[in-house]
């Protein structure tokens, strides 16, 4: 069938629609790889009654923006979705996304201009995590797109240079016959110059450990660059345990603000050109008296607002982040190893007791040896939330909206949960300042945004 692509939505696909009939508009059709305004030849793929999908078997009338991708594997690896498109389109579709989600979700409409904060757009991730199969030979790569099959790659040219002599060394290893069963995948996490690697490996529970141990001493030896390898076993109760250690199990990584230790576990923004351009928008310009950041990580912000702040309070779950927060943070700052609902004293039927004493409840958890206000119950002059994909929740977002911080900083990966969350914040009397598009992962579907909140 002929197909015209009216727009591209948050995930990457192009959105069309079949033929108006008897029961009113036409269908919604999904079609990956496309740009707005295409004429293609397609083939449906799927169908469903709300919706159907299909795939693009000729492009008819290619857009403008449309170029040759560079990568042997795209459209076959589900890691990429944009490269068909300029860069400067692909800004353009993130900017209108996040726009979309906002006004449709939100009820927003933007007073102010987004600031686009583009990156390079070729080898600017400094963490790539693969996928491993031994049996009955030994591949390294991506899922295939739409799929769990295992697609082998032996470069990836959105991934740092350090990092691909990792993946080369990886298949080198392999195909030696070195590699061991039971290890799943394989994380490279470069520091800020490109110079250090750390490789993480994930093992399943039959691995064994002197097997493993043997490796990893194995791929240490093989690049001059690899700091340390640290193999976990796979998760139980969200809960990694360390198997086997070499060499070093942490990286330091350095911004213009501070230097950071990433332990090998632990979360850290994955583009190595807008770390500082991203810790930037977040904290200059404030000060006060007292921040609180909530989903802290290892301290990329926390750190950077601790000049200009009397005392920061910095809440964050993993046992592995919660080190090297505590490690990170200078001495007027505080780490309090907490979920954000457990911190703000949300109870499991959604209400809270955080407004008038938001530290009280956790005083029991906090690490460090950080000062603190005496009067646990100041509210904060500023509130950062930097949640995961799934967003803050209603809970959170409710208990923020009652703490009334005269500022609240919300960065974010998914517009969508973003524009939920934004929903009671603004009817808790917050309204919108500032909204940046920080291109963290160029030539992908995915966008980070801050929105800066005001009451």
């Amino acid at each position: 069938m002929l197909l015209t692509i009216e727009k591209l939505i948050y995930g990457g696909d192009g959105l069309a629609r079949l033929p108006a009939d008897d029961r009113g508009r036409g269908k919604a059709v999904f079609v990956p790889f496309v740009l707005a305004g295409e004429k293609i030849e397609a083939a449906l793929t799927e169908g469903k009654p709300g919706f159907a999908r299909a795939r693009a078997d000729r492009i008819i009338e290619a857009s403008s923006a449309r170029v040759a991708p560079p990568c042997p594997y795209f459209a076959r690896c589900g890691g990429c979705h944009y490269q068909h498109a300029s860069y400067d389109h692909q800004l353009e579709i993130k900017k209108e996304i996040l726009r979309e989600n906002l006004r449709r979700i939100a009820r927003l409409e933007l007073q102010c201009e987004i600031q686009v904060h583009s990156s390079p757009p070729w080898n600017y991730r400094n963490r790539s995590r693969l996928q491993v199969r031994t049996h009955p030979e030994f591949v390294a790569g991506y899922f295939k797109f739409a799929s769990h099959e295992l697609l082998p790659i032996e470069q990836c040219p959105i991934s740092s240079a350090l990092i691909n002599r990792g993946i080369a060394a990886l298949w080198h290893s392999g195909r030696a016959g070195k590699a061991v069963d039971g290890v799943c995948e394989v994380e490279f996490f470069a520091n800020a110059d490109d110079s250090r690697l750390l490789v993480e490996l994930l093992c399943a529970p039959e691995a064994r450990r002197a097997a493993v141990r043997a490796w990893a001493e194995e791929l240490s030896a093989s690049t001059p660059e690899i700091a340390g390898v640290a193999a976990f076993r796979e998760p139980r109760k969200c809960v990694q345990e360390p198997l086997v250690t070499v060499g070093a199990s942490e990286v330091t990584y350095q911004t213009r603000k501070a230097s950071y230790r990433v332990s090998g576990g632990a979360f850290f923004q994955t583009n190595r050109f807008l770390t500082d351009e991203l810790v930037n928008i977040v904290a200059a310009g404030r000060s006060g008296d007292l921040a609180l950041d909530l989903y802290a990580g290892v301290g990329l912000f926390s750190t950077a607002l601790a000049c200009d702040f009397r005392h920061i309070v910095s809440v964050e779950m993993s046992q592995t982040a919660v080190g090297d927060l505590q490690y990170n943070l200078p001495v007027n700052g505080k780490a309090v190893q907490s979920g954000a609902e457990e911190y703000l004293g949300i109870t499991p039927a959604g209400s809270t007791g955080l407004a008038a004493q938001p530290r009280k409840a956790t005083q029991s958890r906090r690490v460090g040896t950080g000062s603190l206000p005496q009067k646990l119950s100041d509210k904060p002059d500023l509130v950062v939330v930097d949640p995961p994909r799934s967003g803050l929740g209603s809970s959170v977002a409710g208990a923020l909206g009652s703490l009334a911080a005269p500022r609240v900083t919300y960065v974010s990966c998914d517009p969508a949960t973003l524009s939920r969350d934004l929903v009671p914040l603004i009817a808790a009397g917050y309204r919108v300042e500032e909204v940046h598009l920080v291109d963290l992962f160029p030539q992908t579907y995915h966008l980070e945004s801050v929105v800066q909140l005001v009451r």
